[in-house]
């Protein structure tokens, strides 16, 4: 497990001294990580990251390495450096499960700790989340729009770093897709690893027909030929059929077998191998396509009647190439008083969506019972109790004469914010990844459709509940 202590902003430490010498180190805070808006465009986003957010709070710890780097910078106070010496984390962390589908504005992970704690693990808990959220946002665009077909994620080379490459592969595998290339991933996190072969397979034999027979012989469960080396149809598809017969004959059974095309004009390429294999016999080879593949693409090519059935997706899913940050941000919600209670804190900016949600929240996901669908989410006090047997009115905390009322019963309140420190000590145990694409699935197919269309989707409202928006409208008059 790598020590990540030091993986944070410079102002971080040096506000964690100013704390330290001011006498404020203990006074307990609450911080909230949110986003306010979708990336891609898209109607919702995927919480990701929170297993490695746990393992860096677990070892969070300055070293004896640490602790020379920082004396040597000569901005560090000896009694501070002194204090970091003792230091871990000793306060609560709630936070949304990792696979869940979150909304603007609502709090992902909620800090309650001493200001000199909840201060450090700012930076790399956005690193965290911000990064792991966005890719599995990401693919979960791309499995849409493949539309149940196979979506495998190839993104190792272009990623913009081993950590890029290893966590990304992790978060796309949530979101939907069945296997990775990158087999340091395959092995941490358990998931499936996949891939064919490179063009430098064919070249390195005098034909291509060789190439194929001598990869059919090696691989039969997982026969899967690339034929654009040379030229697609004229050469490519042809001897895979001739590979394909030539096995058969040699009494080899194909598991699963086809042919992937990397380059060209996918649609009419597709269309011309799909019947070249069905005259052959082979009707039910896979067909795959990779070559800088998105959701756009891949719906430009299924409505093109393009025959693909399987997607290799690489640099546009692993680097979220149109829209390349998530945006989360870490704002303070609430400080204890002297006796113990919490005084709301809000950050006013003249761009209304920037505007923060003061104190110390929780939040509900309203789903109807009759359909099994989202409503909303209802960010409301943590201390606030509900009935679902009781009607209840929504409002928009924006424009608020738009309402909507459900009656008592034909509704559920799911709390969407879990423990997973209590103390410092953590009180949550992490899923496996196969779990949390589970969840996440499931968590898909509770959205309606037009929730998850890739343009124009209809938002989920996230609505405020009165006590929550008459102290930020109070907070608000104050302040202005």
């Amino acid at each position: 497990m790598r020590n990540l202590t030091l993986l944070t902003d410079f102002y971080e430490l040096t506000m964690m001294q100013g704390y330290f010498k001011s006498g404020k180190a203990q006074e307990r805070v609450i911080f909230d990580m949110f986003y306010r808006q979708n990336p891609c465009g898209n109607g919702f986003s995927i919480c990701c990251g929170l297993e490695q957010v746990v393992e860096y709070i677990r070892n969070l710890n300055f070293n004896e390495e640490d602790i020379d780097y920082l004396r040597s910078l000569k901005i560090f106070d000896e009694d501070f450096i002194d204090y970091l010496r003792g230091f871990h984390f000793t306060g609560d962390v709630y936070a949304i499960t990792e696979g869940t589908v979150v909304f603007p504005r609502e709090p992902l992970v909620k800090v309650i700790a001493p200001v000199i704690e909840a201060q450090l693990i700012e930076s790399a808990l956005l690193n965290i989340i911000n990064h792991q959220s966005l890719i599995a946002t990401k693919a979960s665009r791309v499995v849409h729009a493949a539309n149940g077909d196979t979506v495998m994620e190839f993104g190792l080379r272009r990623a913009q770093g081993p950590d890029a490459g290893i966590y990304g592969a992790r978060a796309a595998i949530i979101a939907g897709c069945i296997g990775t290339s990158n087999v340091f991933s395959g092995k941490k996190f358990g998931v499936p690893v996949m891939g064919t072969h490179a063009h430098s397979w064919i070249m390195s034999f005098p034909t291509e027909l060789e190439a194929f027979i001598t990869y059919g012989r090696l691989y039969p469960e997982s026969c899967i030929l690339l034929v654009d080396t040379y030229d697609t149809l004229k050469s490519g598809v042809k001897n895979a059929i001739r590979c394909f017969d030539t096995l058969k004959a040699e009494g080899i059974k194909l598991k699963r077998y086809g042919i992937r095309m990397d380059s060209g004009d996918l649609a009419y390429l597709s269309k011309k191998a799909k019947k070249m294999l069905d005259d052959a016999g082979y009707t039910d080879a896979i067909i795959s396509a990779s070559n800088d593949l998105d959701e756009d693409l891949i719906s430009s090519l299924k409505l093109q009647g393009a025959t693909i059935n399987a997607w290799g997706v690489g640099t546009k899913l692993i680097t979220s190439e149109n829209q390349p940050s998530f945006g989360g941000v870490y704002k303070l919600a609430a400080i204890m008083g002297e006796h113990g209670e919490w005084i709301p804190k809000i950050k006013l900016s003249e761009n209304s969506e920037k505007i923060t949600n003061p104190g110390d929240k929780q939040i509900y996901r309203i789903v109807q019972k009759d359909s099994g669908k989202v409503f909303a989410d209802y960010i409301c006090l943590a201390e606030e109790k509900f009935s679902t047997d009781e009607d209840l009115t929504l409002f928009d905390p924006v424009e608020t004469w738009k309402k909507s009322t459900l009656e008592g019963g034909s509704y559920t309140m799911e709390p969407l914010l879990k423990p997973i420190f209590e103390g410092g000590k953590l009180v949550y145990s992490c899923p496996s990844v196969e779990e949390i694409t589970k969840h996440a699935k499931e968590e898909l197919n509770r959205l309606w459709d037009e929730c998850k269309r890739l343009k124009n989707p209809h938002n989920v409202h996230v609505d405020l509940s009165d006590k929550l928006y008459d102290m930020k409208i109070k907070l608000l008059n104050e302040y202005r």
